[in-house]
């Protein structure tokens, strides 16, 4: 029988790619997922228990039923623009609700715990690329609660709870190169699923939101990484927990920045054109986010496969079409 690992948040947008993944690996992944947000044709790999993380007699009963001992948690809120306008939703879903979850699966005898984190526990960059140890000063609610969180994780394990990760992610973007899941936000905010509906002609135009900035073509540079990379890296950090490694948290990004411009630009060689129009910078955006990711590479294994802007715009284009 299969090794099952509870993927919290395993029907949404990298939760079901980390499913799918587990699966290739040989895991049975059991999603857990109150289906707000995910959808529940993204869960191909596994049952789906539907429920909330707070939702702790559902807890106890699904890791003992499957007899689960290593989780990803996924689950949460994860729009920067209304962090800000409603704080509480996010520590609520972020941090507070966790909480109880931890414990129950502390009383279950789970023993690692990877957590989906993210570049915003950074704030604006003071150096590029930005290794782990650069200073964590979040600018917004969202990248606060994700920060509180990672704290709790640390502080639980020094009292006896699960070995823990922590993965912070940089710009996620592309789709399962089989085509069965992609990015599927709603509303959609990111720049590559944006600039593929504006291609498919199924919104007006993507908005750019500055052309002024200090770097090659005046628009913002961002580090992008294949949703198949970050599902891998899941992987390898469950197997790294479950074999001892120490706990630690750990950059995921390509290491090559990307501004807007060279994003259109790809578009273009690929045939695709995108109608686009400049808008004022947002406030808050820094200029360039580039991640160092050599220690998840030194530390878990980490290899990356698919890192190319076209591999990336590609599989997003295609599942979208």
């Amino acid at each position: 029988m299969s090794e099952a690992v509870l993927v919290a948040g395993g029907a949404g947008y990298i939760g079901s790619h980390v499913c799918k993944a587990l699966a290739a690996a040989g895991y049975l992944p059991v999603t857990l997922d109150n289906l707000v947000t995910g959808r529940r044709d993204f869960v191909r790999w596994g049952p789906l228990v539907e429920a909330n993380v707070a939702d702790t007699a559902v807890i106890r009963q699904t890791v003992t039923q499957h007899a689960i001992k290593a989780v990803i948690d996924l689950a949460g809120s994860i729009e920067v623009g209304e962090s800000v306008s409603n704080p509480l939703k996010y520590y609520d879903n972020n941090l507070v609700a966790k909480v109880s979850f931890l414990r129950a699966l502390q009383e279950c005898g789970v023993r690692a715990f990877v957590f989906s984190s993210t570049a915003a526990v950074y704030g604006e960059p003071v150096a590029v690329p930005i290794v782990e140890a650069h200073p964590l000063l979040p600018k917004n609610p969202y990248g606060w609660s994700k920060l509180a969180f990672e704290q709790v994780l640390r502080d639980f394990h020094v009292a006896g709870g699960p070995a823990w990760m922590a993965l912070r992610y940089f710009n996620a973007a592309g789709a399962s190169l089989e085509g069965e899941i992609g990015e599927a936000h709603d509303p959609e905010t990111h720049l590559i699923p944006r600039a593929c509906l504006a291609s498919l002609g199924r919104i007006p135009g993507l908005e750019i939101f500055g052309n002024d900035y200090p770097t090659k073509d005046g628009t913002a540079v961002r580090d992008y990484v294949h949703v198949m990379d970050l599902a891998a890296a899941h992987v390898l950090a469950i197997e790294a927990l479950m074999r001892g490694e120490t706990p630690a948290a750990y950059n995921l990004g390509s290491g090559i920045g990307t501004s807007v411009g060279e994003v259109l630009n790809t578009f273009s060689r690929m045939g695709l054109a995108v109608p686009h129009t400049f808008k004022p910078r947002r406030a808050g955006d820094p200029v360039r986010l580039v991640a160092d990711s050599r220690a998840a590479k030194e530390k878990l294994g980490w290899k990356p496969r698919y890192g190319d802007s076209e591999t990336i715009i590609r599989s997003a284009y295609n599942w979208h079409k």
